[in-house]
């Protein structure tokens, strides 16, 4: 049997946690927390479930990520983020693969969100598929700073686990707003520094195509008025983007 570490990075995470520790042990030979001096019951509560805990500056998500894989004793690296859980189809998943040696070199799964107390089930929220499971010799965290993902080495193999990443994504729609306005900067600053560009039509065309295709393409109107919150949403954020980007743009040209 090859062993596996789980990864878990986290500030201020009291609320969850212990869920994510707790489903992470039925899976892992260690479980490696590293956090970013939280100043709630985060601590306390890693250190009594007996975690690998350690303190660090936060770098961004990707390399805050690949910190703690540095941390980890196994080639096999499972990462959960602090809000999210093992479903027991999901657990069976891995722990099959993890008795079989881990026949591949990365693993995906999907990731079944809760909104607004409703587990998601259509749209552009699901399936999600996630790549969170690799061997840490043939792939690391990119340096993105929202959406960082595992970036796999060429060649390599994968498998698709059945089972859901079970999230807690958000508890009222104002939480989504406003990781909407922290995300929508973070990612037009990026498509700027990437020199990807925008045209005024992009803050018209996008966000419509946006909203329709996860509400009517993606069957996002099957989750209900959650459906449609999520979908406008999902527009919104679509919109800030391109809206901050344009912005960048103009004030670059202004100050040449």
């Amino acid at each position: 049997m090859t062993s596996l570490s789980a990864i878990i990075i986290t500030y201020n995470e009291e609320e969850n946690i212990l869920r994510s520790i707790r489903s992470a042990i039925r899976v892992a030979d260690e479980v490696v927390v590293v956090d970013s001096f939280s100043n709630d019951n985060t601590r306390r509560i890693c250190i009594e479930e007996g975690v690998n805990f350690i303190e660090h500056a936060f770098t961004g998500y990707g390399p805050q990520k690949n910190f703690a894989v540095d941390q980890s004793s196994s080639n096999y690296v499972l990462n959960l983020d602090a809000d999210e859980f093992l479903s027991e189809n999901l657990i069976a998943s891995i722990l099959e693969e993890k008795q079989l040696g881990f026949r591949y070199d990365a693993y995906t799964m999907n990731r079944l969100n809760r909104y607004r107390g409703q587990w998601i089930r259509h749209g552009s929220w699901y399936p999600d598929k996630k790549l969170r499971l690799y061997n840490r010799e043939k792939g690391q965290w990119s340096d993105k700073p929202v959406h960082e993902d595992v970036e796999m080495q060429p060649g390599t193999s994968k498998f698709h686990l059945s089972g859901d990443l079970q999230h807690f994504a958000y508890d009222s729609e104002a939480q989504h707003e406003a990781k909407n306005e922290k995300y929508s900067s973070l990612s037009a600053r990026f498509m700027f520094e990437n020199g990807i560009k925008a045209n005024p039509l992009n803050l018209i065309i996008n966000p419509m195509w946006a909203f329709f295709r996860s509400f009517f393409v993606r069957l996002g109107f099957l989750d209900g008025f959650n459906g449609f919150i999520i979908s406008k949403n999902i527009a919104k954020l679509t919109y800030l983007k391109m809206s901050k980007l344009l912005t960048l743009q103009k004030t670059a040209v202004s100050s040449q």
